[in-house]
């Protein structure tokens, strides 16, 4: 931010006409802690700047951050807390949630608080909420697109591997349609449990998706969490697959001279 960045460095001291909390709900431990950690810094980081010129309407931005614990149930818990008034914890909005799971789990709450969420990552479509706004891509803008591109340009077979929650069985039905409207073919699909990460289970999913792209192919990968950091999903996929991943951390993207080009 250009103001920001003067506000900064001209050393304003800007006096504040009160406080707007924000509620930051991510998890910060477990399973999709890999992923969401960066969300969270991203939106700290947004505050700051707004704070440092001047604020929202004159008033001071104040994160209020809670560990959704890559649990559901507490997810659920701490949505109570932020939206209930007369909690300690309550904020005027929330920022929160990553996998669909976390967001449909917290819905209910904030429909029944008539509370606000903002969600800031890609989804499956499907859903609809008033006190939910849906900041990221559906399939019809990401998936598709994509694998339109795959199937004109790489291979008519592909293998779909994802998490066994809501976005990627939804994402890949949506996938599975595209294909057999356009001529292409699901020679596998596979799941893996969010948290597993053994490298007997995702050595068995890599081997499962060699075999069935024996000839090289395309693969649909919408696994989350720190399946997504075992190292032989990344060492042992050949170089000759091209992957599309919707949702991986940017510290674990595929150098560029693997990637989609």
């Amino acid at each position: 931010m250009l103001v920001a960045g003067l506000s900064q460095a001209f050393g304003a001291n800007w006096t504040y006409t009160g406080e707007v909390k924000v509620g930051i709900l991510h998890s910060l431990t477990g399973t999709m802690a890999i992923s969401e950690i960066t969300v969270v810094n991203a939106e700290l980081m947004a505050i700051d700047e707004i704070n440092n010129a001047g604020g929202l309407l004159g008033k001071k931005i104040v994160p209020v951050v809670a560990d959704g614990q890559s649990n559901w149930g507490v997810f659920t818990q701490l949505a109570e807390k932020f939206t209930t008034p007369g909690s300690s914890m309550y904020v005027d909005v929330v920022f929160g949630c990553w996998t669909s799971a976390s967001r449909k789990a917290v819905k209910p709450v904030f429909e029944k608080n008539n509370h606000m969420l903002f969600y800031p990552v890609q989804y499956e479509g499907q859903e609809c909420s008033k006190n939910i706004f849906y900041t990221g891509a559906t399939p019809n803008q990401q998936a598709e697109p994509a694998v339109e591109w795959l199937l004109r340009f790489k291979s008519t077979n592909f293998f779909l591997v994802g998490s066994d929650y809501v976005y990627p069985r939804t994402a890949n039905a949506i996938v599975r349609a595209q294909l057999d409207a356009l001529g292409g073919t699901v020679v596998g699909e596979m799941y893996l449990q969010l948290g597993e990460k053994s490298n007997a289970t995702v050595g068995a999913i890599v081997q499962a998706i060699i075999q069935g792209l024996p000839q090289g192919g395309a693969i649909i990968n919408t696994l989350n969490g720190e399946a997504m950091s075992n190292s032989s999903t990344c060492s042992t996929m050949p170089d000759c697959v091209p992957t599309s991943t919707p949702s991986c951390p940017s510290a674990l993207r595929r150098p560029r001279s693997q990637a989609l080009e």
